[in-house]
């Protein structure tokens, strides 16, 4: 072996020598701080920029509905409620609310629905900060007169539940795209319309929560046309008012 080889192999161990004294110990500098995971990746899972961070800060064990990774948010909206009063989603910020679609003239499942409401409704009068947004799916009958007598009615006295009403294509969009609550005109259905029977459980912040099922995947949805005190319907099929109660009370200690 040649003077020069032994010069070059002398020059590269040097080299590593001086690579390793200066940049190890940042490089464990780095680990030691989890920084280096941080910036260090040009790919970063969005289920850990969004999802996994909001699960490190609740403390309900209920799930997210994500939608392409992402937490799924209840849109903004804007309708008029039974006092003629325009109501946001803005207005249930820091609240914690239950979401239907029904409408006043619906002969078959919206009175089950809204009695099982009412139940809620009532296990929670000592909660400020509860809610309820019940949109009408017939905006041309449903005005705000008629939701406020719909409302006297069925016995609805939670300040923070509001009928709503407005543009017709605006509460279509909201049902099916911002909730994935499906609803449609259907002149074969009774009463003209079809509509999801099922709440959905809306945080604090606007997202959709809910608990697993048996299989370890979100709910989604909890079905409002059982009542409590059925307990199983005449299909097998349980009640899920308790488990919405439960879960509404975890979300209202977040």
């Amino acid at each position: 072996m040649s003077k020069k080889s032994n010069y070059s192999y002398v020059g590269i161990a040097f080299i590593i020598l001086v690579f390793g004294i200066i940049f190890i110990p940042k490089i464990i500098d780095r680990v030691n701080q989890d920084d280096i995971t941080r910036d260090g990746s040009r790919s970063k899972d969005v289920t850990t920029s969004t999802i996994e961070k909001h699960k490190k800060e609740n403390n309900s064990g209920l799930r997210y509905l994500e939608i392409n990774g992402e937490a799924k948010k209840v849109p903004s909206f804007s309708f008029t409620n039974q006092d003629g009063k325009t109501i946001t989603n803005k207005d249930y910020l820091g609240k914690v609310y239950v979401v239907e679609f029904f409408f006043t003239t619906c002969p078959t499942i919206c009175p089950i629905m809204n009695q099982n409401m009412v139940e809620i409704q009532n296990h929670f009068t000592d909660f400020e900060n509860f809610g309820v947004a019940s949109f009408t799916i017939a905006p041309k009958i449903d005005t705000p007169e008629v939701l406020k007598a719909y409302a006297e009615k069925y016995g609805v006295t939670n300040p923070n539940w509001n009928f709503l009403t407005g543009d017709e294509v605006a509460i279509y969009k909201l049902a099916n795209e911002g909730f994935n609550l499906y609803t449609a005109k259907d002149d074969e259905a009774a009463g003209g319309f079809e509509h999801s029977g099922n709440f959905a459980l809306i945080d604090k912040e606007g997202y959709i929560r809910s608990r697993n099922d048996d299989f370890g995947n979100p709910m989604i949805f909890y079905n409002g046309l059982i009542p409590e005190a059925v307990g199983v319907d005449e299909d097998g099929i349980p009640q899920e008012i308790s488990m919405l109660k439960e879960d509404i009370a975890k979300l209202l200690n977040e």
